[in-house]
């Protein structure tokens, strides 16, 4: 007998919040076409970040220095970075050549900044894995120090977390810092780009 009130209970509440919920969806009326029409073109206009990136364009060459263990010395190595605007504007694209781990290393990149959620996004693909590596993040009052957070999978299971730093010192100079964290130990420096416009 208490189960059978208990069940009738439950579903009265159930009933009552979901007439509460249907009346409050009924009571906001939909968006106007128009307005909605003219959000979306907002959203997709490109800013200030997008304008910062285009300042970007051109050649570039590269330093790199490579962190493999706590307390060694770092491998260093030169490369070259091109990189230009797609899309009207709206997305920097990169493309690097260089070493890695002693190796020749090329990698693509795509960075954003996406005005529905005010986060910046990059997407990069290498010629050392298969996979798409995302990070997302923010920037500092001015733009021009952005920070990227991500992880991927690592050989033999579990995934290293990662922090990157990009610093857009001006249109001529920049510098890319990447720390990791391999599982859930000490972060650690593991990367250093310094990025000169090519003359």
């Amino acid at each position: 007998m208490r189960i059978s009130s208990l069940i009738i209970t439950t579903l009265c509440i159930a009933l009552t919040v979901s007439s509460a919920l249907a009346n409050e969806k009924k009571s906001k009326p939909p968006m106007d076409p128009h307005a909605m029409m003219e959000l979306w073109k907002q959203a997709a206009t490109p800013g200030e970040p997008h304008k910062l990136f285009a300042g970007l364009a051109g050649s570039w060459t590269t330093t790199t220095k490579e962190w493999m263990e706590p307390g060694k010395p770092p491998t260093e190595s030169t490369g070259t970075a091109d990189m230009k605007m797609l899309l009207d504007g709206r997305f920097l694209y990169q493309e690097y050549t260089g070493q890695m781990m002693g190796q020749p290393y090329s990698g693509v990149g795509i960075d954003a900044y996406d005005n529905m959620t005010k986060k910046y996004v990059t997407a990069w693909m290498d010629s050392m894995g298969t996979g798409i590596f995302l990070m997302e993040g923010t920037a500092s009052a001015d733009g021009k120090t952005i920070t990227l957070k991500g992880s991927h999978p690592e050989p033999g299971g579990g995934k290293m977390t990662h922090r990157a730093v990009w610093k857009i010192v001006d249109d001529n100079n920049q510098t890319f810092d990447m720390y990791g964290t391999h599982h859930g130990g000490k972060e650690m420096k593991v990367l250093e780009i310094i990025y000169t416009r090519k003359p």
